[in-house]
């Protein structure tokens, strides 16, 4: 009998688990969904034709493993897209590509084998092709745009007032003669990097709105990671560069590109990508089963209902203990039948909090506690189908369309934290991209509050009202609306988030369990970042190492994730 490993979620972790176990072992990979939607929260949202992509995923990594995995399964593009010349875009088209299938039964129509070198893909021909983009995303704060991550340039002292720049050099000044020297919360993090003036300009309203909660009782590590590296210092420092160079306007306007200027996209948004995955996986024998959740995981190793660990055996001599999953039940959302499945592999991308529930016997009493005590920011997007934009920008007249492909919203007066334009992010996320403009307001929400339960309606009205008060849209150019919702997507640095390696260092004691993926870890990955955790516990099974602390060391490094070199 071949060995199986169940796993958790049909998200970019669980899918590239269930990929590279096909393709690397003879393990039988049996992915179950809880829900109707492949990809997790890099799933595509369809209204109408019309698609959603939750939270903007851009397709771009510093790991060549990955960026090959990716053009892999969705071959980058060797011809223009819908809008390419129109917009002027300058793309690096490819000529040939190389794609590997994972078996013969998932390979292209009339090929000889798995591997196939060909044309490199169409996009106005061919559906299953990855895209080049261009990056734009700023901050709008009082109807002026401002580069983001924010940096220093003569035309963003200007747009500030030069003398609130002048007032946050002080600040800046002050922050490093008088650091604060407890960098435990989000709100000293910032302050020392970037002074208080900045921190409250551009940090602080954002930030809140995303957590729901003051910086102050927001756990630094979240800065740590999502800002890696960035600093008013260096913002200064190429500042001085840029007035000593000898071609000043260049030097600035490289300056405001500092960041990857071009990523890559699906040509239907990052759902796309999964959806072939997924597809792949089932051609070659794996399992994908939707709307299935798992409501119980057995494991030996403790003294049942006890909570409290039981010697099974002594350590093993590759230091984990006798410890295994060996089965998981799994509940048919529809009908609630109940299927017990024996495994020899569990990868859990299911929130940290539901698996230890889950698990029986119990763990041990504080893992249960930690477990308990972690909190999840939940997301809603308000999609708007409107006739044109009406941006006011000081200084100009109102523009029908920008090119950002998300915008961030600095204005503590509303409550909408970004804006999505989905006609940048590919041409054909839009139905009709030439008379309509397709655009996602995102809402950072707790499940069952205010927002999170006001009837759609209620909502879309709300973020119309909302885009008039900034000076974004218009009412009238109102087509149509949606609303979606996502429980949830982003695991929280507060909480018992700080005593997470209680639970962590409990896990890997269960030498076939992986936990993986950004609500599997309860941590802010990227999707990049989610699939190398993946295919790190792979390389482990392969490797027959129980050892899987390596898995929690992915996404550890202090450089900023996008900065060009």
């Amino acid at each position: 009998m071949p060995k199986i490993a169940i796993i958790a979620g049909a998200g970019p972790a669980g899918l590239t688990a269930a990929y590279e176990l096909l393709k690397r072992t003879d393990i039988h990979p049996l992915v179950c969904e809880a829900t109707g939607a492949i990809g997790g929260i890099a799933q595509t949202y369809n209204y109408k034709g019309n698609r959603i992509d939750i939270g903007g995923h851009r397709f771009f990594s510093k790991s060549d493993r990955v960026m090959k995995w990716w053009f892999n399964i969705l071959p980058l593009q060797g011809a223009p897209a819908a809008d390419t010349e129109e917009l002027g875009h300058e793309i690096d088209y490819a000529t040939e590509v190389l794609v590997e299938f994972l078996c013969p039964e998932c390979a292209e129509e009339g090929s000889s084998g798995t591997t196939v070198k060909r044309p490199a893909p169409d996009p106005e021909q061919e559906h299953d092709v990855m895209l080049q983009r261009p990056r734009k995303s700023r901050i709008f704060y009082r109807k002026n745009f401002f580069p983001y991550p924010i940096g220093i340039t003569l035309t963003v002292a200007r747009r500030l007032g030069f003398l609130n720049t002048f007032l946050i050099g002080l600040s800046y000044m002050k922050s490093q003669m008088f650091p604060r020297k407890d960098e435990l919360y989000l709100d000293a993090f910032f302050v020392n990097r970037f002074g208080k003036r900045l921190y409250e300009t551009f940090f602080k309203d954002y930030t809140e709105k995303v957590w729901g909660i003051p910086c102050g009782k927001i756990k630094a590590d979240w800065g740590a990671q999502r800002i890696k590296g960035l600093s008013l210092k260096r913002a200064v420092v190429h500042a001085i560069k840029d007035l000593l160079s000898s071609d000043f306007k260049k030097a600035q306007e490289e300056r405001e590109t500092s960041l990857i200027t071009r990523f890559y996209y699906p040509k239907f948004g990052p759902g796309h990508m999964w959806e072939k995955v997924s597809e792949q996986v089932q051609a070659c024998g794996g399992e994908v089963r939707m709307k299935q959740k798992v409501v119980g995981v057995k494991w030996s190793g403790v003294t049942a209902g006890s909570g409290q660990r039981a010697v099974v055996s002594d350590q093993q001599s590759d230091g984990s203990t006798g410890s295994r999953i060996t089965s998981v039940i799994l509940e048919d959302v529809k009908t609630g039948t109940r299927e017990e499945i024996a495994c020899d592999y569990f990868f859990s991308t299911m929130p940290i909090k539901h698996l230890m529930k889950c698990m029986d016997p119990a763990p041990p009493a504080d893992v249960l506690r930690v477990a308990g005590g972690l909190i999840y920011r939940d997301f809603l997007t308000v999609g708007l189908l409107l006739k044109e934009l009406h941006v006011e920008e000081k200084g100009k007249k109102p523009a029908s369309m920008v090119p950002d492909n998300w915008i961030y919203v600095q204005e503590g007066s509303v409550r909408v934290g970004r804006i999505q334009i989905f006609n940048n992010w590919s041409p054909y996320m839009v139905d009709d991209r030439k008379n309509t403009v397709w655009i996602g307001l995102e809402y950072f929400v707790n499940e069952g509050d205010e927002l999170w339960e006001k009837p759609d309606d209620e909502m879309a009205a709300m973020g119309m009202a909302e885009m008039e008060r900034i000076g974004f849209a218009r009412r009238q150019d109102v087509l149509d609306s949606c609303i979606l919702r996502m429980p949830k997507a982003y695991p929280a640095y507060f909480g018992t988030y700080d005593e997470l390696d209680t639970i962590r260092d409990f896990t890997l004691t269960v030498p076939n369990l992986f936990l993986v993926g950004r609500n599997g870890m309860h941590r802010y990955n990227n999707q990049d970042h989610s699939m190398l955790t993946a295919m790190t516990a792979v390389d482990n099974i392969v490797a027959g190492s129980a050892k899987n602390r390596n898995i929690w060391e992915v996404n550890a490094e202090r450089v900023y994730h996008e900065e060009k070199k």
